[in-house]
């Protein structure tokens, strides 16, 4: 008699598994791609651009990238792109752009052109705010 009730709680916690996660959805991307996506959604492109040693930008991706808040404004707004500058076609975005610190997020419009840039590290409140207010500057 404890098999079936047993399974029964088994069954009904792994129908209870969320599968979706929160915060920022980064899109693995060409910034060619990334421009393509952002003119046929009518979004702006977010990118954060960090190296693997930075710490702070350790620190976005543990806290501040997975606040749920962030992630649905972001999605709903932004075409997102973790661009390691070290890494392939970033290593020339960041010398184009003038990275000079990490992280360094950008906002682009759909044909590439820097619409905002914040340097360091941030809370999500912080973070949002910068995307609200580069995204009403950009209209």
């Amino acid at each position: 008699m404890l098999a079936i009730p047993l399974m029964m709680a088994v069954h009904s916690y792994a129908g209870d598994k969320k599968t979706t996660s929160t915060g920022i959805q980064f899109q693995e991307l060409s910034l060619k791609d990334a421009m393509a996506k952002a003119k046929k959604e009518h979004k702006l492109i977010f990118v954060d651009v960090y190296t693997t040693w930075c710490g702070p930008c350790k620190l976005l991706k543990k806290n501040t990238f997975p606040d749920k808040t962030l992630g649905e404004y972001y999605n709903k707004n932004f075409i997102s792109i973790a661009a390691d500058a070290e890494k392939g076609e970033w290593i020339k975005f960041a010398e184009d752009h003038r990275v000079q610190g990490y992280p360094t997020m950008m906002i682009l419009d759909a044909e590439g052109k820097e619409v905002g840039r914040t340097v360091g590290y941030m809370p999500a409140d912080p973070l949002l705010k910068f995307g609200a207010d580069t995204k009403a500057k950009a209209k």
